[in-house]
């Protein structure tokens, strides 16, 4: 009997969690041996992060823990950071080890994307994990606290949303949902609390339907939200940002959701990289190695007029069954098929009660809207943990 083949799976999110599972369904018995890397025991929804963040959910309900979602006498786990890619030697390089595989498969997510800025990697807060929004969640109910007990600072109650696209409207509605609540725990008046979303931009949720966004835009002024649109961020500091029209507005709350590039470990490693994303072929796999899938946040996928797909979840997960049903093909000397995504619709959530999308072709608005919107999420939760997980962390 010849020795089994090594997948070695990089990343436990969308991707990787739903590559692990489709693998963990069809391979035969003893086919391969299927490690996953992450370097949290948990897998988190990162479409779920600007409730937690804003403080409107428990960041309990966006993670789930590994062990819940993959048979771990099928699927080996590893918990460790991964400091390298080494396609030449067919190596993964580990804070504490060395991975040898077969066939690798590449979903380790993205980096916030600066734009070079200076300042706001050091200054500016980021959704992008279950530790990023903890902090954040904390940080605003502190800004509430001191501004009780600071004189004259009305930069405590000054909250900047870098970035008017999907992440950053859905925050800022979440976040003007809760300033009622604030204002009330912490004997704050309302009307002194100031949130802003520049966009540089002519306008928010770019691509997005105008009769949409027009829409999205209503609600979130009448939330309270005022928005700086056509103007960039072009500097941060710790009392706050610099905009390309020359004002400097005071915060101590500036919250950064205006782009995600891949992650450095793929130039790193000597693929041919644009903002740290390969550019896969049909297959998903990274030019020059037929072993090595990239999907996610670091991949690139064209579509029919040469533009890339946006990294969303939908596509990603898409791209996860397809690399799975590859991979098999692939170890099994058969044909592999060419990734197509099938967009079903997108939809953004603006607070509680209110979203826009558009399902196929339909434009959907407000409650129905938003009930469309746990409806994707419950889909999700089903796809990776069955009922138990839609009862246990589906929002009704």
């Amino acid at each position: 009997m010849g020795k089994k083949p090594k997948i070695v799976i990089l990343g436990a999110g969308y991707g990787g969690i739903v590559t692990a599972q489709r693998l963990q369904k069809e391979l035969h018995y003893n086919e391969a041996e299927v490690t996953l890397v992450n370097k949290h025991v948990y897998h988190y929804i990162t479409t779920h992060l600007h409730m937690p963040a804003a403080g409107t959910d428990s960041v309990e309900n966006a993670r789930v823990t590994i062990d819940t979602l993959i048979d771990t006498k099928k699927i080996q786990f590893v918990k460790s950071t991964i400091t390298a890619i080494r396609p030449e030697q067919k190596q993964v390089e580990l804070e504490d080890g060395v991975l040898d595989y077969d066939y690798l498969v590449i979903s380790v997510g993205g980096e916030p994307e600066t734009f070079g800025i200076p300042g706001l990697s050091e200054h500016a807060f980021s959704i992008r994990s279950i530790n990023s929004v903890r902090l954040i969640r904390e940080h605003i109910d502190y800004q509430f606290a001191r501004y009780k007990n600071e004189v004259d600072r009305p930069d405590c109650l000054t909250f900047v949303v870098g970035g008017a696209g999907f992440t950053g409207v859905e925050f800022a509605g979440e976040l003007a949902d809760r300033v009622p609540y604030l204002c009330k725990n912490f004997d704050v008046d309302p009307t002194l609390v100031n949130i802003i979303n520049i966009e540089a931009g002519p306008t928010i949720m770019p691509g997005f339907d105008p009769e949409l966004v027009t829409y999205a835009k209503d609600v979130l002024l009448r939330k309270g939200i005022s928005f700086k649109l056509g103007t960039a961020i072009k500097e941060c500091t710790e009392e706050g940002i610099l905009t390309s029209d020359g004002e400097f507005i005071k915060s101590q709350t500036v919250v950064w959701t205006g782009g995600v590039r891949g992650n450095s470990l793929l130039a790193e490693a000597g693929f041919e990289t644009m903002r740290n994303r390969v550019k896969v072929d049909p297959y998903l796999r990274a030019p020059g190695h037929d072993n090595i899938f990239i999907i996610g946040d670091c991949s690139i996928v064209l579509n029919n007029d040469g533009k890339p797909y946006p990294p969303t979840a939908q596509i990603t997960i898409q791209e996860a069954q397809a690399c799975a049903a590859n991979l098999l093909s692939l170890m099994r000397n058969q044909s592999l098929d060419t990734f197509k995504p099938n967009l079903k619709g997108t939809v953004a959530s603006l607070g509680k009660g209110e979203a826009v999308g558009v399902i196929g072709k339909t434009k959907i608005t407000g409650f129905l809207a938003s009930i469309m919107k746990k409806v994707i999420d419950l889909r999700y939760l089903l796809i990776i943990g069955g009922i138990p997980l839609v009862l246990k962390k589906g929002k009704w």
